[in-house]
């Protein structure tokens, strides 16, 4: 089947992971695929709807446009989404024409319509991938919310199918919106050819770090406030000298950064929490297989966190708080350890006590490395969404 995948992105962090891994799916299950980005995406360096591009002036004087959104304020931004879809329409026209494409597969953005619109005038199925909504909290807080919420009901009823990627997600949107399209909840997924088992790398690694003979507790992501890590950090800094074998290794950057690293500082606590700083994407497995397991300190109740399957498919289980969607791909004790969401000091105390259990860590890392090679693999995804079509028939 030839599959256009139109996602309106810059294509960066997560979101380009799964981009590129549903991508990966369709075409690892025998679809031909092509990728129709916003102008100055990631994504559309690699694999592209070449023949929809527009020319480099064009490409230029948008992704221009595009990059400076972020300092518009929220009103202005929402006005510039909207507009976007005039854009989208001619875009999504021309692909359809020219790669003669039988389906649409949508990564949903808000305000995002055209495309709905356009497949079903002609016919052509539109699945429709849910990752964001009006409906959860968001960093930007709308303007337009009311607006938002019809259009999103629109697209939510219109499409031939939806891709949710938690439970929690799918429940709301039932809530808000009544009837909705066929649907499926289909978390993230890794990419075993990427987080593999890498024992000669992760041997460099803990080498060049010295931390050969350590127990390393790892966390990978943006040191932001909602991710949690700066009160991890504060909470342990001055418990880790109770564990010598105990070694932190952090990978990332954010606004919390000079913060943590202040309190790692005052703590004396340098040698034991090793801070790296943002590495270049593909060096981050190399970093993951130096690790024992993994922290992710906070989330919330509707995403499904990238960084959880990526690291269980290189055998690291992780400590996580117990949001549903987390509790949808953790079993506690078997494939990664659960403790109640929002209570800093059971995070604490579950992660520290592991290190008096250095074979249930390698135990129950190697059962969630064996839960994503059996059920959480982007082709798995792919699966989920094409059984959607298959309810339409």
């Amino acid at each position: 089947m030839k599959v256009l995948y139109h996602h309106r992105t810059r294509g960066r962090g997560a979101e380009g992971v799964h981009i590129k891994g549903i991508v990966k799916g369709f075409e690892k299950l025998g679809h031909d695929v092509q990728v129709l980005s916003m102008p100055g995406a990631e994504p559309e360096q690699t694999k592209t709807v070449k023949t929809t591009q527009p020319s480099n002036n064009k490409r230029s004087i948008v992704g221009s446009l595009t990059s400076i959104t972020k300092y518009f304020p929220e009103f202005l931004f929402e006005v510039f989404e909207l507009a976007y879809n005039l854009l989208a329409l001619l875009r999504v026209r021309k692909a359809l024409k020219d790669t003669e494409s039988e389906l649409v597969y949508e990564r949903y953005s808000l305000f995002m319509f055209a495309s709905i619109w356009y497949a079903k005038r002609k016919g052509i199925p539109i699945l429709l991938e849910i990752n964001d909504s009006c409906l959860v909290q968001r960093v930007r807080k709308l303007t337009f919310k009311s607006l938002a919420r019809k259009l999103e009901k629109w697209c939510f009823q219109n499409a031939s199918g939806l891709i949710f990627i938690s439970t929690h997600f799918k429940e709301l949107a039932i809530a808000q919106y009544g009837d909705i399209a066929n649907s499926v909840v289909s978390p993230n997924a890794a990419d075993l050819s990427q987080f593999s088992l890498m024992p000669e790398e992760a041997k460099s690694v803990r080498e060049q770090l010295n931390i050969d003979d350590k127990i390393v507790l790892g966390y990978v992501g943006a040191f932001v406030h909602w991710h949690g890590i700066d009160w991890f950090i504060d909470k342990v800094a001055d418990k880790v000298k109770d564990f010598p074998n105990l070694v932190l290794l952090l990978i990332g950057d954010g606004v919390c950064f000079n913060a943590i690293k202040a309190r790692i500082e005052q703590a004396e606590a340098s040698e034991q929490i090793i801070l790296t700083g943002r590495l270049a994407h593909d060096d981050v497995p190399r970093y993951i297989a130096a690790m024992d397991f993994g922290i992710l300190p906070d989330s919330n109740d509707y995403g499904s966190p990238m960084k959880l399957f990526e690291f269980m498919a290189m055998e690291k289980a992780m400590v996580v708080p117990d949001f549903g969607p987390i509790k949808e791909v953790v079993a506690d004790g078997e494939t990664g350890w659960l403790f109640k969401a929002n209570d800093k000091d059971a995070c604490v105390e579950k992660t520290l006590s592991l290190m008096e259990d250095k074979a249930s860590i390698v135990k129950v890392g190697k059962q969630a490395r064996q839960y994503i090679e059996e059920q959480r693999q982007w082709t798995n995804n792919v699966e989920d969404a094409l059984a959607l079509l298959e309810q339409n028939e």
